[in-house]
This record gives structure tokens, sequence and C-alpha cells, in this order.
């Protein structure tokens, strides 16, 4: 069975000003998510699932989803503020989503076979998806990571949040701990927590960039570990449920092991609207050095 792409899309894009996952810069219209879902089907993928919000529908099967339709089966699933378990409510004046465990658990009833999970607005390069794919087709029934190099993430017009990643010699993820503020400072970065605290980092980190890869039995410890983060910070305006910090605690609870594979491909994603030049010229160079035809859908 071939394994799923997750395709996380219901990010607000508060800080980029728009809805960039649908934002073109690939030269004939596409988006990092047409980069993104070329890459999987040629590594070997078989369904696509995307997890995006009820408002934004419309755009993003016109934009997004048609070019897929009839090239691999698609599913959509809808992350919103009221799907909570058993009837929860939400917090009067809260708008900000749940975060990126709740998102994934979102596509639990229609996903049934190993999984990937990315973000919408990344673009993780196609070795990245070959060793993935490898990974959840093999016998191996670790949890999956590709990890990145810190300083190679990084955005020079402003902070990023990243999973700061510890990994054995066997290459298996000891800890990941999401920092929501960093930022280069010199040769290396710095992160600033919300008390104000700097972290000094050396930016030869491995980090998690959302790539993540899963069998359905993520799914369940999901639902366990969202309605801890419900019960101590449901309650909360800004909390998010991050899955980094997820799997950071069932690997500390060693419920979970996870191998991280390391991509010589460069990363690069959109997090603010000035970023997006250089991704386009950085797709423009892949094109130029024969990585991916001028136009990925004939």
């Amino acid at each position: 069975m071939k394994p799923t792409l997750l395709v996380l899309a219901a990010g607000m894009g508060s800080r980029y000003g728009g809805l960039k996952q649908i934002d073109p810069v690939g030269p004939a219209g596409e988006t990092i998510i047409d980069y993104s879902i070329f890459d999987a089907l040629r590594a070997g993928f078989g369904k696509l699932v995307f997890v995006i919000r009820r408002d934004i529908e419309q755009p993003f099967r016109e934009i997004v989803g048609s070019r897929f339709a009839g090239r691999v089966p698609v599913q959509y699933v809808f992350q919103e503020l009221d799907d909570l378990p058993g009837g929860i409510p939400v917090p009067h004046g809260r708008t900000k989503p749940w975060g990126t465990t709740h998102a994934i658990l979102m596509a639990e009833g229609v996903i049934n076979e190993p999984f990937a999970a990315i973000n919408a607005d990344d673009f993780y390069g196609a070795e990245s998806y070959r060793l993935l794919n490898a990974h959840l087709t093999s016998s191996n029934p670790d949890y999956a990571m590709v990890g990145f190099i810190l300083r190679n993430t990084l955005s020079d017009f402003g902070s990023v949040a990243r999973g700061i990643c510890r990994v054995d010699e066997h290459h298996r993820l000891l800890s990941v701990v999401e920092m929501l503020k960093i930022e280069r400072d010199g040769a290396g970065a710095k992160n600033t927590d919300p008390n104000g605290h700097i972290t000094r980092l050396a930016g030869d980190e491995a980090v998690s960039m959302n790539f993540w890869g899963f069998s359905p039995a993520i799914f369940p410890q999901l639902r366990v570990e969202f309605a801890e983060f419900l019960q101590h910070s449901g309650q909360e305006l800004k909390s998010e449920c991050y899955i980094p910090s997820t799997v950071n605690a069932l690997v500390a609870r060693r419920q979970a092991n996870v191998k991280v594979l390391r991509s010589s491909d460069s990363w690069f994603g959109v997090t603010y609207r000035e970023d997006r030049p250089r991704v386009v010229e950085s797709i423009r160079a892949l094109i130029a050095r024969g990585d991916y035809p001028s136009k990925l859908w004939t």
C-alpha cells in the first residue's frame, strides 16, 4: 500500500499577510504545494489529504485541489475551532487554530495507511520525500522525521518557530523542543521566550520542519495528548498544541521511537511576504539545473 501525503494547509498566514498556501511561486503559476506534491508522487506516495479551513475551501479546491483530481485520490478534512472532543466549549474570544497536533488528528477518519505530514508552505526537496517514502514502505515500525540544519531554515525578515532536536548515535530522536521566536544572531541564532529569556543556538542544530512520517497508530496517541493539552491550556486564547511537542512527550515516555532522516536538500519556505522572492529565485535555479520541468502539470 502506498503511503498518503497529509498536507497541513489550514494556517491563517497572519505573519505573511494572506493565504500564502495558494500564492504562486513557479513560472507556470505553481504553488509550493504543487512542488511538494510533484515530489511526493514521483517518490511513490499514492493519496493526498488536505487539512484546510472551511472558509478557504472554495479557492483552495479551485486553485490547488483541481490540479490533482484526475491524477491521484484527493480528500479534504477541516480544522475548525469547535471540533473538540467531548463537547468542550471554545473559549470566548479565541480565533487562533489549535495547532498542528489537532490538524493531523482531523485526518483520523480518512487515513488507514502510513502517511507523511507536511506544512503547506514549506519546500522540503525531492530527496526528503524519497527518504521518507522508503522508511514508510519498509518494515521499520518507528515513526520518522526529516531533519534540516537550523541556519538553513531561518528567515532574513523576522523570527520563526522551529523544533530543536537532540539525536542519538543511532539517528533516533531523543527530544524536540519547540522554540517559537528564533532569529539570526551572527553566525548562529537565538530564541527569545515569552518571558524575554534568550537561548543562544550554534546554528547547526537539527530541526524539525514538520515533515513527519507516521503509521495510523499515531492517532489514538494524538487524541490522548490533545485531550491533556485542552485540560491544561484549553481556556487560553493563543496556546497551540504543536506536533513536535506532542512527539517529544511520546518519546520522553517511551511510547514512540522516531527515526531522524537527514536530507541534503535545501529547505526553503514562506513565513513572511518578503521571503517570497527568494523562493521564486530558488525554484528557478532548480528548474535551470534540471530538477523540475518549467511546467509541472501538463
